[in-house]
């Protein structure tokens, strides 16, 4: 397929050349004060408030970040652990009484807001909106829809996410009154996810990083092929979710992304 080996390469040196800026230590520096929550507290969180990306306390957001929660806001609950000792007395080995600290764990509930709920300084981005049109912006849009495997809506979002696909719903939906550009992106993002990473996806089973570096990958390299240049998301996006410069998900992806560009575009060059 035309062109798809350089554009390929073209995201790859992109990405690496983000590593290399100061916009990504200055990244690293704010999103190293973010906690690294639990799996079930992941899970508390996915269920209170599905489209989440960025979770900190009252405080911290307003002491650490300078932004404040809005009001009206409804808090995430969560499970703080509560760390508690004391002091007992035990017959030891020898059958002497000695004391001996005890240490155990309790959990209670605490409030955590999203980044969607509060206001304020804006946090740095590794990635830029993208606010161009799209040349047959409608037509390009159509046929992305009807290559898609699964119903698309285009609908009010809350949150920062500007779309999702959702495999037990197997449905994609799009944040409606995006630029040309952002849509026509996130669509070929949303596709991609719904291709690779539904129940039936050759996909499905690699890790959350992997997956959102594939979907990122193929947008760019599909979007390139209509006449997109998304590089001011793409770029940063798939660093963002590498798990260092190396870019490990990348390259172990790179025949996945290609083969799925292909099918697209094959796909957006039979459609009516």
């Amino acid at each position: 397929m035309k062109n798809i080996e350089e554009i390929t390469a073209k995201l790859e040196q992109g990405v690496k050349d983000v590593f290399t800026g100061g916009k990504y230590a200055e990244y690293l520096s704010v999103m190293g004060k973010f906690y690294r929550y639990s799996a079930n507290n992941c899970m508390l969180i996915s269920m209170q408030c599905p489209n989440a990306t960025l979770i900190a306390g009252f405080n911290q957001w307003k002491n650490d970040f300078k932004r404040n929660v809005k009001k009206g806001e409804k808090a995430i609950k969560i499970l703080a652990p509560m760390p508690h000792k004391f002091v007992k007395e035990v017959v030891n080995d020898d059958g002497e009484t000695e004391e001996r600290e005890v240490n155990f764990m309790t959990f209670r509930a605490v409030p955590v807001f999203d980044l969607s709920q509060t206001d304020g300084e804006d946090l740095p981005s590794l990635v830029h909106k993208l606010y161009g049109s799209v040349q047959d912006f409608e037509s390009v849009k159509r046929k992305l829809e009807c290559i898609a495997p699964v119903p698309v809506s285009f609908e009010d979002i809350t949150g920062s996410a500007n779309g999702y696909f959702s495999p037990s719903e197997k449905r994609i939906a799009v944040k409606a009154g995006m630029s040309e550009e952002q849509t026509i992106k996130t669509l070929v993002h949303e596709i991609s996810h719904s291709i690779l990473h539904g129940e039936d996806g050759e996909e499905k089973d690699k890790d959350r990083r992997t997956m959102e570096v594939q979907a990122e990958s193929i947008a760019y390299v599909v979007c390139n092929w209509i006449g997109v240049d998304t590089s001011d998301y793409s770029f940063g996006y798939v660093a963002g979710w590498s798990t260092g410069r190396e870019l490990k998900e990348l390259s172990e992806s790179l025949e996945v992304i290609r083969k799925t560009s292909k099918k697209l575009i094959e796909g957006l060059q039979s459609a009516a």
